[in-house]
């Protein structure tokens, strides 16, 4: 671009600011160019552009976001990170946090769910979220409902509960009940790969499907699979 310039000089020239304060401006996503909003202090704009700051304008830092996505069945997590876009923003977010392309950067996976399954994952780049759900993962509680084909054996149910081993150990206590005819309840701590599907086999059951619905104090509730939005201010893990 022909004589062109970076657009946080512009923005600093404009209103008049400091080059920090006006990368903050447009990392905000407080600044148009020709009318759209963009979101890099070294984009590149000719003197004949109309850049403008918005009058709502303020000069805050960008907080870390924590968002909450359900994983339809058989997506990845390269693949879940990559549906984090506006077009599949929660409609009912009430987070009343704007959308920044910031928010997609250093985002990170607080643990590995199962391709084949599906439910609530959590991405953040808040560290204290990350340490408490990945560094204290032997204390957070997660929900899942399995939905099983097959007979039961015998004491199938309190075998669940407390009895079977994974990877040649013995596993601690976890609350399994029935949901209903065909789906079982697992909440369990320090829960690993394939553990369900496993504890099922050994009970005489075939894991069909598997859905995570909680984790910690944090439910999916009735987010639409493929949709996401911010965990709100006051909610806690």
């Amino acid at each position: 671009m022909t004589d062109s310039i970076r657009l946080v000089k512009r923005v600093a020239d404009a209103v008049p600011c400091s080059r920090r304060e006006a990368e903050q401006y447009i990392e905000g996503g407080w600044v148009t160019v020709d009318g759209a909003v963009v979101e890099e202090a070294g984009y590149r704009v000719s003197p004949q552009q109309e850049i403008l700051l918005s009058p709502d304008a303020v000069l805050t830092a960008v907080e870390p976001v924590t968002i909450l996505f359900h994983k339809p069945a058989g997506m990845d997590l390269d693949a879940a990170l990559q549906s984090i876009t506006p077009d599949n923003l929660y409609a009912e977010d009430r987070s009343g946090i704007r959308f920044l392309k910031k928010h997609t950067v250093d985002l990170k996976p607080t643990d590995a769910l199962e391709t084949y399954a599906s439910g609530l994952v959590v991405f953040t780049q808040d560290w204290h979220i990350a340490r408490k759900l990945i560094d204290d993962a032997a204390t957070i509680e997660q929900e899942y409902i399995a939905e099983v084909s097959g007979d039961l054996i015998p004491d199938g149910l309190a075998l669940l509960n407390h009895g079977l081993s994974f990877n040649r150990r013995p596993l601690p206590p976890i609350k399994v009940s029935w949901q209903n005819e065909t789906r079982l309840r697992f909440a369990l701590k320090a829960g690993q790969r394939g553990q369900i599907a496993h504890m099922c086999e050994m009970v005489g059951l075939t894991l069909i499907s598997l859905k995570r619905i909680r984790i910690a104090r944090i439910p999916m509730a009735g987010l639409p699979s493929g949709q996401w939005r911010y965990l709100k201010g006051y909610e806690r893990f």
